[in-house]
């Protein structure tokens, strides 16, 4: 027989983890009160609630209306694990959008996320890292960075960190590196760099090898990767089973033989047979790169007399029938110009 009696059990589909959301545009209001309530368990439901709900992209320029961001940057620093490890969860994904990122930028929210970086918590390090990264993607985020003086942290943190958040502080200084190289040489960024050519993660190797590319840009970084015998372990990863670390390695080196000292050292660690051996690699990248230092180390007269032997070998990709390339056509052209260059 049919009874009034209500159940105390909630139903089946209702999550207690998580904070109920109100109807329509009242929910993310309801959830931004809610971040800032003095309740732990308000806490925590509202923000396991707004990572599920920001991963619909409409519902982020709302979020960033009514002032999610400003008070995730105040949750940065509570006491609490899980309430700091869901925050960067969640300023991980508004920083996928443009207009989170703006947003980062207008609330100064770079500082306080990069004292996460020392937190106890791996995750909420990992996140942390994540956010950082995907903000210096772009220009303004990258600026913020260098501004902040932030690039000695993350060479520090290179020699520390497990392997997986050393990933994305290597991307992340990859694109603070393209505006400031100086903080990064002066930190001890080359020689950090050129000890992890040997790690034994090959996404660890390729990304080390591309930071040395980039940090070689100007004379100094160029000087110093000579200082570190940086050379003499790129050269040995031209012939890495990975494509991404063979295309790395030798950007860097083509990069860094500009000068003469460069040209001294990559021909003493016998370069060239190696670079040879990549133009005719499948991939366009890594034989573009190679023909690329092959053409900077035979602007010496030690090294154009060794490749005078290959330029039948280079010349070949200088045609269409056999590079489908045009960027590695040209630059082979450009090579077999200064090679078989007479005085």
């Amino acid at each position: 027989m049919a009874s009034s009696r209500i159940s105390a059990r909630l139903p089946p589909n209702i999550d207690q983890t998580k904070a109920p959301l109100a109807y329509g545009d009242r929910a993310l209001p309801k959830l931004n009160r809610e971040l800032k309530d003095p309740e732990l368990i308000t806490r925590q439901r509202a923000l396991m609630t707004l990572c599920d709900y920001l991963h619909d992209p409409e519902h982020i320029v709302e979020a960033l209306r009514v002032g999610v961001v400003a008070s995730l940057k105040a949750l940065l620093t509570d006491p609490d694990g899980t309430v700091r490890n869901k925050t960067t969860e969640v300023l991980y994904i508004i920083s996928g959008h443009n207009s989170g990122r703006d947003a980062f930028m207008d609330e100064s929210i770079i500082v306080p996320l990069s004292r996460l970086f020392d937190d106890d918590l791996y995750i909420v390090r990992k996140n942390a890292h994540m956010a950082i990264e995907m903000l210096c993607e772009f220009y303004p985020g990258a600026e913020g960075l260098v501004e902040a003086s932030l690039i000695p942290t993350l060479v520090d943190k290179l020699k520390i960190e497990v392997d997986e958040i050393k990933e994305y502080i290597l991307d992340t200084l990859h694109f603070c590196m393209r505006l400031e190289q100086i903080q990064a040489l002066i930190a001890g960024a080359m020689e950090v760099f050129t000890e992890l050519l040997e790690h034994k993660s090959p996404v660890i190797r390729a990304r080390a090898a591309r930071d040395i590319m980039d940090l070689s840009v100007p004379l100094d970084g160029k000087k110093k990767a000579c200082e570190c015998n940086s050379l003499a372990f790129l050269v040995k990863l031209l012939s890495d089973d990975d494509t991404d670390v063979r295309a790395k390695a030798s950007g860097a080196i083509a990069t860094i033989t500009i000068t003469t000292e460069g040209k001294q050292k990559a021909l003493r660690a016998d370069a060239i047979p190696q670079l040879v051996t990549l133009v005719n690699d499948p991939t366009s990248e890594v034989r573009l790169n190679a023909i690329k230092a092959i053409t900077t180390l035979s602007e010496a007269p030690q090294a154009r007399t060794a490749l005078l032997k290959h330029v039948e070998n280079i010349e070949k990709r200088a045609h269409e029938e056999n590079e489908p390339t045009e960027a590695v056509r040209g630059a082979a052209k450009i090579a077999v110009r200064v090679i078989t260059w007479k005085p």
